[in-house]
């Protein structure tokens, strides 16, 4: 059986599904089994994609107008099909031609995997090498501390002095936990203890 998908950005009257509807019908979907969504593709809450997505059964092929109907990026789309695939669901995007039931349309979605799967690598190449950058110019990537330098300067001076933990958050305005995590991270062991209070 074929199982049609829809989608368009917004409710607003210039965007219509009619377009894809009319494909779908002509690529012998029928009009009961006909899922649509009026939302951002960037959106996770789609309910007529998950309607469709449940409705499919073994056997099946869900076919849409286009391939950027379906997933809201390529990753997504992948992870979409490959679900498909498991559920032995067949996948078709009549604009693109791409077709799982066929050898050709297999290769194809197989090319595409590979295709995200670079995308990911380069993304994490860039995300790597612009941290590096940032270290070599002396930044650092994260939240500014919580604690600037001059107030820890101060703050450990007062534990190396014997002043308690608490005493120290009551005195500097600073949360427990805060407090715990700077110490950690800066690995403070305290005057002769590896956990004063």
């Amino acid at each position: 059986m074929l199982v049609g998908y829809m989608r368009v950005s917004s409710d607003s009257d210039r965007q219509s599904t009619d377009l894809q509807r009319d494909a779908l019908l002509a690529a012998g979907v029928d009009e009961r089994h006909l899922f649509e969504d009026h939302a951002s593709g960037a959106r996770d809450d789609r309910p007529g994609l998950a309607k469709a997505l449940a409705y499919v059964r073994p056997g099946d092929v869900l076919v849409v107008w286009k391939l950027d109907r379906l997933g809201r990026s390529l990753s997504h789309l992948i992870t979409i099909v490959n679900t498909l695939k498991e559920r032995q669901v067949a996948f078709r995007s009549l604009t693109e031609g791409m077709d799982t039931t066929t050898a050709s349309g297999e290769l194809l979605f197989h090319v595409f995997g590979a295709l995200a799967q670079y995308e990911r690598a380069l993304t994490r190449e860039r995300v790597v090498a612009g941290l590096a950058a940032a270290k070599r110019r002396g930044r650092t990537g994260g939240r500014p501390p919580a604690i600037d330098s001059e107030k820890l300067e101060t703050i450990l001076a007062a534990l190396d002095g014997g002043m308690s933990k608490a005493a120290v958050c009551r005195n500097f305005g600073v949360k427990r936990t805060t407090l715990i995590e700077t110490l950690a991270r800066i690995e403070w062991a305290g005057p002769g203890s590896a956990n004063p209070e």
